[in-house]
């Protein structure tokens, strides 16, 4: 255990915030994380090198939903891959911080991997309903809106949270750390990309998908409303 464990002790001693993360980042996605930034040190990959290794199982499941005739032994297969790849996710910024800090470089990278896997995930379910009307019940071309506005939903929450982010003065150093609130993390559950996932275990249900999918679609676009108005009433208050 000598390096795994001691890269696992600094690194729960390093964790971000869990302020505005929802209970399934909070303790599953980031603990699993943790795990694999501590094996990765020990491996001596890089934090890049943990970014495109989360891109590789984020797009092997990708493709596999635009590719493959939908059945429950995908469904398991690509809701395994896209939580790998989330957990590797959180790990390349854990094993950023365990090395001594990331670079803006780092960064961009993780970004636009998060921003590609995003927007190609909703893209393939489209290509899915189109290629395989019969297994999802899309016969309706109608149904082909769904995942467009899905993945309009989800690029924009994405961008606007970042750009939100940036835009915020930061807190001053040394400051008392607001406490993260329970109710806020639950409620924030249904929009966690990680809970997000678990709608493709659904893939052998063919309907079953496609009304668990545009449930989570709707939701997605409640909160979006939701995370605008409270976006900018946030810096409204913010002078430049």
């Amino acid at each position: 255990m000598g390096r795994f464990g001691t890269a696992l002790r600094e690194l729960r001693g390093a964790q971000k915030s869990a302020k505005g993360v929802s209970l399934y980042s909070r303790y599953v996605n980031r603990p699993v994380g943790r795990y694999l930034a501590a094996g990765s040190y020990v491996l001596g990959l890089t934090p890049n090198q943990v970014t495109l290794i989360s891109a590789a199982f984020s797009f092997a499941a990708v493709a596999a939903v635009a590719l493959a005739a939908p059945s429950w032994g995908l469904g398991a297969a690509v809701w395994a891959a896209l939580a790998v790849g989330f957990a590797f996710d959180s790990a390349d910024g854990q094993l950023a911080r365990l090395r001594g800090g990331g670079s803006a470089a780092g960064e961009w990278l993780d970004h636009v991997v998060d921003a590609a896997k995003l927007t190609a995930l909703h893209a393939c379910v489209l290509i899915a309903f189109h290629r395989f009307p019969e297994s999802y019940g899309t016969g309706s071309d109608s149904w082909l809106l769904v995942p467009l506005g899905f993945q309009f939903a989800a690029v924009v929450t994405f961008f606007g949270g970042l750009l939100t982010e940036k835009l915020k003065p930061k807190a001053a150093p040394g400051g008392p750390a607001a406490a993260p609130s329970t109710l806020r993390a639950a409620a924030l559950l249904p929009v966690d990309y990680g809970v997000f996932c678990l709608v493709f275990l659904l893939l052998g249900g063919g309907e079953l998908f496609r009304w668990a999918y545009a449930g989570l679609g709707a939701v997605a676009a409640l909160f979006l409303l939701a995370f605008l108005a409270k976006w900018y009433r946030e810096l409204s208050a913010v002078r430049r």
